[in-house]
């Protein structure tokens, strides 16, 4: 019955995907059919609609609209400009500076958006006529911008690590959050370094330096937009509020800084605002509560013992384990969204990271830090889109620039694998994890 269940799931979720029927409802329709193997057609559609229902009744899953919401009103706010003018100030004197600026407003500017595909968008959007006008290759642009716009889903406030807690069993979403700090830091800095290197064989120019006075102006002027950073896991570190409490107050921060401080928006543009959070959040909880149930339904026919059994047969040696993990994941990504992979692979994967003794809070950092490459990748990369769309290039012109930040990244991934300290050293000192 094992047997059956398993050629089920896959099999019928394998062959959706491969007809282009979209993710959420190839792994409902997969789990349906699961569940009509071991029961009638009435209970499987019932099991499946109260996992989904059940999945998504959690205090903790409120984080997720309020920051896709303050998210979005920082990206119409114009919070970029400003990240991307003090971006300028810390990377400027850089051979490549304007490369240098992009991966510094990418992490900034994602750290505060939470999202790959926003700061990819709004960096990206300024950045590239900018490179343009000083005849930097447009797919070496459109490459460092892709290759480093995900660095804000290691950086948080992190939506993938609240959707990670949720799915492995209430890990500490602030230790997860203080755990994504150095590795997102080393992601951006090795990035700077390959884009560094190509920059400086190209003879790419350096930015003029800036007075003091306008150094000075540009710091100012992203110290409020980095303030939320401050209230958010000012807040969350300090025990004043959760998450969830947290993303709540970035809605109000934000909403103080685009309406009333800068003034880029207005009263008339929030209905709009709202309405695309809302659509963007829909999606993201359809994913969830099909993810859920097709959890539920691996779990009650034992699909990630099996696996994990196989994995540990394999072998017992846990740097083969986790590099097999590591390469089955990053196979993962190229085919499969950051999401929808991190709901069914976590599940599978973390009792076996766990019977290695892997802290669960090391392996979410491993796991997101593994998918951040897959979104970057073809053929289903969505950051890897719209960094060629906001570029101006074509997928198949970027892809031989993207190569060595590949190559760096999967390097770093294996560094953070292998290095637990990495990821648990900020949340040991501060949280006493």
């Amino acid at each position: 019955m094992e047997l059956q269940s398993t050629l089920a799931l896959f099999g019928v979720f394998g062959a959706l995907m491969m007809l282009g029927v979209p993710i959420a409802f190839a792994i409902g329709i997969a789990t349906v059919v699961t569940f009509l193997v071991l029961m009638s057609f009435d209970q499987a559609v019932y099991i499946t609609a109260q996992q989904m229902a059940s999945g998504l009744d959690s205090f903790t899953l409120l984080a997720i609209p309020f920051f896709i919401l303050a998210g979005n009103i920082m990206n119409r706010g114009g919070i970029a400009l400003r990240l991307i003018a003090f971006a300028k100030v810390l990377g400027g004197r850089l051979p490549g500076s304007l490369a240098h600026c992009n991966v510094l407003a990418n992490m900034l500017f994602g750290a505060i958006s939470g999202s790959a595909v926003a700061a990819a968008a709004a960096v990206g959007g300024v950045m590239a006529p900018l490179q343009k006008r000083e005849r930097y290759d447009p797919a070496f642009s459109a490459a460092v911008n892709i290759a480093s716009c995900p660095t804000g889903l290691l950086i948080p406030p992190s939506t993938t690590f609240i959707v990670y807690s949720l799915i492995s069993g209430g890990t500490s979403i602030a230790a997860l959050f203080l755990a994504g700090y150095i590795p997102g830091i080393l992601m951006g800095l090795s990035l700077m370094v390959v884009a560094g290197i190509i920059a400086k064989r190209r003879g790419y120019p350096v930015e003029p330096r800036p007075s003091g006075a306008e150094v000075l102006r540009r710091t100012l002027d992203a110290m409020l937009p980095l303030g939320l950073i401050v209230v958010v896991m000012g807040g969350i570190v300090g025990g004043v509020f959760t998450a969830t409490e947290a993303s709540a107050a970035a809605v109000l921060y934000s909403l103080f800084l685009a309406l009333f401080w800068y003034r880029e928006i207005g009263i008339r543009d929030l209905p709009g605002i709202i309405l695309e959070s809302a659509v963007t959040t829909s999606i993201v909880l359809l994913l969830i509560g099909c993810s859920i149930a097709m959890s539920k339904v691996m779990a009650f026919t034992d699909i990630p013992y099996t696996i994990s059994e196989a994995l540990l047969a394999l072998s017992e040696n846990p740097v083969v384990l986790l590099l097999t993990i590591n390469i089955i994941l990053l196979v993962v990504g190229i085919f499969m969204d950051m999401t929808p992979a991190l709901l069914i692979f976590t599940p599978i994967f973390l009792p076996v990271a766990q019977d290695l003794g892997m802290d669960p809070v090391h392996f979410g950092v491993m796991i997101t830090m593994n998918l951040c490459i897959g979104i970057c990748t073809p053929p289903v990369g969505s950051a890897l889109f719209v960094g060629c769309s906001v570029g101006k290039v074509s997928i198949g012109s970027v892809l031989k620039p993207l190569l060595p930040f590949y190559a760096v990244l999967i390097v770093l991934l294996m560094v953070i694998t292998y290095t637990p300290s990495l990821s648990l050293a900020l949340p040991r000192l501060l949280l006493n994890y």
